[in-house]
Order: C-alpha cells, then structure tokens, then sequence
C-alpha cells in the first residue's frame, strides 16, 4: 500500500519571487468492489483502510447489518505498468445464506470521489430503509462539546497537515471522546470507512455517538449515518435541504455551519443540551 501520499514537483509564484519545488499531494486511485467475484462499483478513493470502506459501503448501502455477514476480503491480482499488483480490486464474499446486492445497489461502473450517489437510477432507489433507526436514541449532547469536535477532527487529520486536499470524518461519543477518525479525497469514502471501522468493532448500531464531517452535509452523508443507527450529523458547511428532510423523517439531528462558538441545528435540536451563558 503506502500510496496515501504522492510527491509531484510544482512551480512556487509567490511575491518574492519563484522556484520549483516538490509538493505532497493526496493520492487519488481507483477501488473496484466486487461480491462474490462480480463487480459491484469503482470509486475513487485514498488508498488505506478499504477493507473498512468495503464494510461501510455494504452496510450504508443495506446490503449487510453485522461484520459476520461478510465471510473475506481479499485483494485481487490488478497489477500495474510496473507489473506489481495496485491492490485497487477488492473482492468480498458473503457468507452463507446472505443474498446478493439488489440490482438497485449497482452504480454505474464509475463514482467520482465528489459523489457517491452518482449512477443511482432514481431517488426512491437511494432512499433505503435503516435497520438500526436513530429516532428513539435518547442521546444528548451540550453545545459547548459540539463546539470543540471540528477542532478535534481536525487535529486528528495527520495526512490532510502534508496535503491539505482530504475530507475527514470523526466518530465522538456524547461527550466528546474521539473514537475513529478516516481521511479520504472523497467525503462518501471517509464516512463508509469510518463507520466500516465500527461495524468490524461490533459498535453498530452508533448510539449515543456523533458522525462529524470536514465538509458538507449532504444527502448521501445523513442516509449513511442512518443506516448505521448515527443519532447525530455534524457539519462544518452547509447541509443540502434534501438532507434536511431525510434527516428529520429518520429522527436525526443535524448540525450545520459548526465553527467557532456558532451552529445551525436544522432538526432535532432536542438532543442539543445549550449550555448556559453568563
């Protein structure tokens, strides 16, 4: 592995003049998916943890609920113009008696890391129902500890420090203890990683935890928090108004524009405990 990082030469202009030197950039490769031997999606991923990212994907896309249903996974041979195997196929297999992905789960042989939705044939197809629905966790979480996870995630972002090109993603409990945190290029990638790293530490369904995000909250983002039982979204940027609504039929809450000492709560704003001010 060990391509998380590239070093590519580049031109410095800056006011005092220029020079070339070499940058670190965050890698960009492709992962191809398969079950049981069939191709099932390509993403473009950081390479690292894909084995969590496959658990996360089979999980957010309601394919499997617990780490037992997946019996291996093993990289395929893929070898690259030096001959040497890229490890970007990854093969899992399903264990006895789990039925195959519905024709729905397939996505176009292609996701960017910008959009994991991308392919999906109509909104109703992405819409999947949780097994581990958030809506009764009686989580609760004061203002004051909300407004120290974005610089808790990012402290914990060892790769984006060298290239400053990853989104993150953050598992917290209810009082701000960090769990797990993944950095991918694709936001999609770093919350199927992340929440794959539970589901194979036997942690879903999430209660009592917050799925915090270096970027946006969209759509995608709510409905795989859902499906791994997430009470909680947090978000340094905007949410989208479908996520909105997704978030407030699954029973979530959702935060947004979390910086500094400010946030949005969008819905549920019962599980924010507003700490009072003097």
């Amino acid at each position: 592995m060990g391509r998380v990082t590239v070093r590519r030469p580049v031109l410095r202009i800056a006011e005092n003049g220029h020079r070339t030197r070499p940058d670190t950039l965050a890698a960009e490769e492709p992962l191809e998916i398969r079950v049981n031997g069939k191709p099932l999606s390509v993403t473009m991923r950081t390479p690292g943890h894909d084995v969590e990212l496959a658990h996360g994907f089979l999980l957010t896309e309601g394919v499997i609920g617990d780490p037992e249903q997946l019996a291996t996974a093993r990289y395929c041979d893929s070898p690259g113009p030096d001959g040497r195997n890229t490890y970007n196929v990854l093969d899992v297999a399903l264990a006895p008696g789990v039925p195959m992905p519905d024709a729905s789960v397939e996505r176009n042989f292609y996701t960017t890391s910008s959009c994991g939705v991308c392919g999906k044939a109509a909104l109703d197809s992405v819409k999947l129902r949780t097994r581990h629905s958030p809506a009764a966790d009686p989580m609760s979480v004061d203002s004051t500890t909300l407004i120290g996870l974005p610089d808790a995630l990012r402290s914990a972002q060892r790769v984006f420090d060298s290239t400053g090109g990853l989104h993150a993603a953050g598992l917290f409990g209810a009082r701000g203890e960090l769990l797990a945190v993944r950095e991918d290029v694709g936001r999609h990638n770093a919350v199927d990683k992340v929440l794959g790293w539970a589901l194979l530490e036997r942690r879903v369904p999430l209660t009592g935890c917050v799925l915090m995000v270096s970027g946006r909250a969209s759509f995608e983002l709510v409905q795989k928090a859902a499906m791994a039982g997430v009470p909680m979204l947090s978000a340094v940027s905007a949410p989208s108004s479908l996520a909105v609504d997704l978030a407030e039929e699954q029973g979530m809450t959702l935060v947004g524009f979390l910086r500094g000492s400010s946030m949005n709560v969008y819905t549920g704003a019962e599980r924010v405990t507003i700490a009072e001010t003097a």
